[in-house]
């Protein structure tokens, strides 16, 4: 069975920043399942048996090679989509979080075909739907508790 097409996905997500007004995102490379050449936050799929906080570690991990402190958590989201004939359903459960810069790197330069600092009213274009959805929600929020 797949993940977010033959039942309804949870996914973690993260919007990260170095604590001076600078958010990271990463171009996802024509390896990845989908959105290719699209800027993204990151996040993936919460696994059997794992917690929230243990998936988020571990997703930012795997994508930008450090740990990170959660500051905020995102109401959920609900994303509906679709891929080519196949429609899909993914609930993502956002989180804002703080990252040390200096520990910053591409760890998957497979999917990602390069990471980047921007500023939240000035991020690259094209985005990955998600992100175009979660800017909805999440920028006033994001905007409120950073104080921007």
């Amino acid at each position: 069975m797949i993940a977010g097409v033959d039942f309804t996905a949870i996914a973690v997500t993260f919007v990260c920043h170095d604590g001076n007004k600078n958010f990271l995102m990463h171009k996802r490379s024509q390896h990845t399942r989908d959105e290719q050449g699209k800027w993204d936050w990151g996040g993936g799929k919460l696994e059997y048996g794992e917690t929230i906080e243990e998936a988020l570690q571990r997703e930012l991990f795997e994508e930008y090679g450090c740990r990170g402190v959660v500051e905020l958590t995102f109401p959920p989201l609900t994303y509906f989509g679709q891929e080519g004939n196949v429609k899909t359903h993914w609930i993502a459960l956002g989180h804002l979080i703080r990252v040390d810069r200096n520990e910053v790197k591409n760890n998957e330069p497979r999917s990602i075909d390069e990471i980047g600092w921007f500023a939240l009213d000035a991020l690259p274009q094209p985005l990955h739907r998600g992100v175009e959805m979660d800017i909805q929600t999440y920028r006033p929020l994001i905007k409120q508790f950073l104080k921007l």
